[in-house]
């Protein structure tokens, strides 16, 4: 992967949101995230845009999908078509945009742009291929490791987030709301 594509489980908490409260508070809690990252990046606010576009059209997509089918299999399917969806729009927005505005933002040209990515995948040779050999697989990745996770934890994590608390007795456990 270029230097610049970097994977963060950060999005998993806005997941669990997505679930939780819906896709429109995933959104939120996607600008909040970016927003607390922005002092210490050093992308100077371009990575964190692209972050949220990314995130929002992930999260926002999976908490609509999950909001009709409320159940595993749901949340799988919803976690899949989130990835789908973030892994076109990000293609086609770093094709169309993203790309050339790191560009010019870095005083870099596409071709240093292709030149760095290409140092470390020999199957890009131009923007197409950068897209095609390195954004496509990378967000594949990063959604499935993202779902992934979110899947093992959503059930643990689910009673808090749901205004539950977990009460153990004797060997037995309740749920119970406070």
């Amino acid at each position: 992967m270029p230097p610049f594509l970097k994977l963060d489980i950060s999005e998993i908490p806005v997941l669990l949101g997505a679930f939780a409260f819906g896709p429109g508070s995933a959104i939120i809690i996607e600008l909040i995230k970016n927003l607390i990252h922005l002092p210490f990046t050093q992308t100077a606010g371009v990575g964190e845009l692209a972050n949220f576009l990314a995130g929002s059209f992930f999260t926002g997509t999976a908490g609509i999908v999950y909001h009709f089918y409320k159940n595993k299999r749901g949340a799988i399917g919803a976690m899949a078509v989130g990835t789908v969806v973030m892994t076109v729009f990000s293609s086609l927005f770093n094709y169309f945009f993203m790309l050339d505005f790191y560009a010019k933002f870095y005083g870099m040209s596409m071709d240093s742009i292709v030149a760095m990515s290409a140092a470390v995948n020999v199957y890009v040779t131009d923007v197409k291929s950068l897209i095609v050999f390195a954004f496509i697989p990378f967000n594949l990745f990063k959604g499935f490791v993202v779902s992934l996770i979110t899947a093992i934890i959503y059930k643990r994590v689910s009673p808090f987030l749901h205004g539950k608390k977990r009460m153990v007795h004797a060997g037995t456990s309740a749920v119970s709301k406070d």
